[in-house]
């Protein structure tokens, strides 16, 4: 899957694990991804986190009837501590994100979903929290 996104894969973004509940996606230090501070820069960061939300609700989406669109229309970040090493990003909303999928499908009507993805390091300390937040719609309503 990512190697259909050349900058997530360029930047060393890695998908570790995939189910209906939840998705997790590594990045780690490298030459490419790094700041003047020495740590990860916060873009990729954020595309780590993007990912690891934007999967599970394409998830959801894939293949409903009717068709369902997703698009991203919110983000904020917050930044704990100094991202170095390998990073894990966690999200762990699948069950809100089928709930309005399902939604958007019975409603006929845009439905929202905010998205949370933490990044923990080797340590396990949060060094970055993220949410992003969806929106779901059935395709073809004028």
């Amino acid at each position: 899957m990512l190697k259909s996104l050349p900058s997530a894969w360029f930047a060393g973004l890695k998908v570790v694990a995939l189910e209906e509940a939840h998705a997790v996606i590594s990045v780690r230090y490298g030459w490419f991804n790094k700041n003047p501070f020495r740590s990860i820069y916060f873009a990729v960061l954020s595309m780590a986190a993007e990912v690891s939300t934007g999967i599970v609700c394409m998830g959801h989406s894939y293949r409903q009837s009717p068709s369902v669109s997703m698009l991203l229309v919110a983000s904020s970040a917050v930044f704990h501590k100094k991202a170095i090493g390998k990073i894990l990003f966690t999200c762990n909303d699948g069950d809100a994100v089928k709930a309005a999928v399902l939604q958007a499908i019975a409603t006929q009507q845009p439905v929202t979903v905010a998205c949370t993805s933490a990044g923990k390091n080797e340590q396990g300390e949060v060094v970055a929290e993220f949410i992003y937040t969806w929106s779901f719609k059935t395709r073809g309503r004028k």
